[in-house]
């Protein structure tokens, strides 16, 4: 088949162009006038075909870096939608349009983000406007609506997005661009700047977030830039990509897409025991996000990450302690995983940071989660737990400090008699387990009154075996 010479392409160029021109005509014709022609709507749709069959002709095929995107999306691109559909803020087809004071079309959804941001003026002119009524256009709706039945195309339902952010043509393009940047035909500056970009989108942007969900693929386009030659072992690369899969798992439809993803809980694991203090403290809080469903976080368990994170807990900055405490509870929220803590040294470091009068409300959170563990008992009791959780007991002006301290000796009580003696010590010397009984949560109340019943049958046994 002979390829179209370049008279051919001029003659399709200048056809398109006076398509378009057509087209602008017709459209325009038909919005401003309220009683339309039937001739005039038949002449937009067959400008709208012709154009579609000239832009369109050959290309079957597509492989751009984002092939999965939603029906709507895919039925709406496959046409030229008319300038006067779209939303001058979203550059989309609009599903429900309204005209503000100043008389210009938006789609609702997001001139009223527009206005909730404080905005007082049209976007398009720029003018101040008189009032925020927003008036639906009933004509172009219904427009709309007969274009989108001539053309095959699906509207989304007007409540979907909302939960998810406003995502605009605009936005999704800007994806498509990053992506190009990142594949194997860019240099190496290019997909560093590509990789910087998305984590910054993805830090300001809900709506860029809301993206990944309608883009699975983006997980896999991300980390394979972390293969790529010249970038194995970049740290700022490995930063970026750290913090934009922290940034994608707040969004609570990506945490599953994510923690599905076989690289990506290895890569935040690899990130937490090789990376920058920065990259390690933005490892471990992927990790927390990701560990609010339960199937992450035993796949997160199971993945090796208990030890690395107790490292951190030991040795990070304060805000990478935070992160890496918050992470170690939230995964210990799973029974299987509070065996990996201990394993992994959680007991030691926590009741070191305790001594330390360092992060001591998650340190005992997490006791308190172990304490169920009976190897965390024993380990808890041998490494001088007692003294340290007392004096929680007694001094703490923090209520549920006291109360995880009473669940820890309270278990330890139960397993160890020569502990229970050193907590009847304390109880007699300073009452403080009875105040707690007396005074505290409920918990801690049910937990102490269970220690000092334990105490004095102890005592009594005692007593009668002399």
């Amino acid at each position: 088949m002979a390829k179209s010479g370049p008279a051919e392409s001029g003659l399709a160029a200048a056809r398109v162009g006076e398509l378009k021109k057509e087209l602008r005509r017709l459209v325009r014709a038909i919005a401003e006038e309220d009683d339309s022609r039937i001739e005039k709507f038949e002449g937009a749709a067959r400008a709208l075909a012709a154009l579609k069959d000239l832009r369109f002709r050959g290309s079957g095929n597509s492989n751009g870096a984002l092939a999965s995107q939603r029906k709507a999306e895919t039925e709406i691109e496959a046409v030229v939608v008319p300038e006067h559909f779209l939303c001058p803020i979203s550059a989309e087809l609009m599903r429900d349009p309204v005209v503000v004071a100043s008389g210009q079309t938006y789609d609702r959804a997001f001139i009223e983000e527009w206005l909730s941001s404080g905005n007082r003026t049209c976007p398009q002119t720029q003018r101040v406007l008189s009032d925020t009524t927003l008036t639906p256009n009933h004509l172009v709706r219904s427009m709309i609506s007969q274009w989108c039945i001539e053309h095959g195309v699906t509207l989304p339902p007007l409540d979907q997005g909302q939960e998810e952010g406003l995502i605009t043509g605009k936005e999704r393009n800007a994806l498509r661009r990053i992506f190009d940047k990142m594949s194997s035909s860019s240099s190496v500056p290019e997909q560093k700047q590509a990789v910087r970009e998305l984590r910054l989108l993805t830090k300001r942007n809900r709506s860029f977030r809301a993206l990944v969900g309608e883009n699975p693929d983006t997980i896999p386009q991300l980390l394979s830039v972390l293969s790529a030659p010249g970038l194995r072992c970049d740290p700022e690369v490995q930063e970026d990509t750290v913090t934009t899969i922290l940034n994608l798992s707040i969004h609570d439809s990506n945490k599953k897409i994510v923690g599905d993803n076989p690289q990506a809980i290895p890569l935040l694991i690899d990130a937490l025991q090789t990376g920058t203090m920065e990259t390690r403290s933005n490892a471990a809080a992927a990790l927390f996000s990701l560990s609010a469903l339960d199937c992450n976080k035993l796949k997160i368990g199971e993945s090796g990450a208990m030890k690395p994170l107790v490292d951190l807990l030991e040795q990070g900055s304060p805000s990478a302690k935070k992160d890496a405490g918050s992470a170690i509870f939230n995964l210990c929220m799973v029974h299987e995983n509070r065996a990996r803590a201990v394993r992994g040294g959680a007991v030691g470091v926590v009741l070191k940071a305790i001594g330390h009068h360092s992060l001591v409300d998650e340190s005992l959170a997490i006791l308190a989660l172990l304490s169920s563990d009976q190897d965390a008992v024993e380990e808890i009791a041998r490494a001088g737990g007692v003294p340290r959780l007392l004096g929680i007991v007694r001094d703490s002006p923090c209520a549920r400090n006291k109360e995880n301290a009473a669940v820890v000796l309270f278990s330890i009580c139960m397993h160890d008699r020569t502990k229970l003696r050193e907590v009847g010590e304390e109880e007699e010397k300073h009452g403080s387990i009875s105040r707690l009984a007396q005074n505290g949560t409920s918990r801690a109340r049910r937990k102490a009154a269970g220690i000092i019943d334990k105490w004095k049958r102890a005592s009594r046994s005692t007593h009668y075996s002399c």
